[in-house]
């Protein structure tokens, strides 16, 4: 969409494939946001301004109960930022035709049973970029109930190990509550609450050991999203 999205390319190393289509891309973000998000659901947003608009070290951290998330989420910053997204994904989700499709829309993988560091690598390298990556802290679908569950470490050790040697990045976590209005499938007409919390900033937490830093922040970040969770 503008000079924050960059070309298909390698990124930290030769094993991850992902990047954005010049077509492909705006094509897709056009049709999810301005079509296919506005006609299935009734879509509410709270606190869309603490989106930041300009080209920065962001994490939005969502909640995660439906396939549908990723999309939500990039009706929600997409529209605010006019900027495509990265995400972090399962392996499996990247890998045939699929694979070919959201690689292309700025999806990387991870092995969420064995994570490399190829994919920590590559997300440390998209915040130094200043870009905004979309990382699920409760690392997997819970579609059940609407519970805040296990918040994994992963999204805060990519971020201080993010910041710990360019500080200047003013990197932020961004806590957000997608909530359905009905279970998962989400029927047609749904309506779906996301309401977007205060940014976290990850320079707060450098004056602690590296370990003692993790566990504030993931516990903050966890304390956020049952904030807004609630119904």
């Amino acid at each position: 969409m503008n000079q924050h999205n960059k070309p298909l390319n390698y990124l930290a190393s030769p094993k991850i494939l992902s990047g954005f289509s010049p077509w492909l891309t705006p094509l897709t973000y056009f049709l999810i946001c301005k079509i296919i998000l506005p006609f299935y659901f009734k879509i509410e947003v709270r606190g869309q301004e603490k989106i930041p608009i300009k080209k920065e070290a962001t994490i939005l951290a969502p909640t995660h109960r439906s396939r549908w998330d990723p999309l939500i989420v990039a009706y929600v910053a997409g529209l605010v930022t006019k900027c495509h997204l990265r995400y972090m994904v399962s392996r499996e989700q990247t890998e045939g035709f699929q694979g070919w499709f959201i690689r292309r829309l700025g999806c990387f993988p991870i092995n969420r049973d064995n994570p490399g560091i190829s994919a920590i690598r590559n997300s440390v390298k998209i915040l130094e970029d200043r870009e905004m990556l979309v990382l699920f802290p409760e690392g997997k679908i819970y579609p059940e109930d609407n519970e805040i569950h296990f918040i994994q470490p992963g999204v805060s050790r990519i971020a201080l190990h993010a910041i710990s040697s360019r500080a200047e990045l003013n990197l932020k976590i961004i806590p957000i509550s997608i909530l359905y209005n009905h279970p998962a499938p989400p029927p047609w007409r749904c309506g779906v609450e996301v309401n977007i919390g205060s940014p976290l900033e990850v320079k707060d937490y450098l004056g602690y050991p590296t370990k003692q830093a993790a566990q504030e922040l993931t516990t903050n970040i966890e304390l956020s999203l049952k904030q807004l969770h609630k119904k």
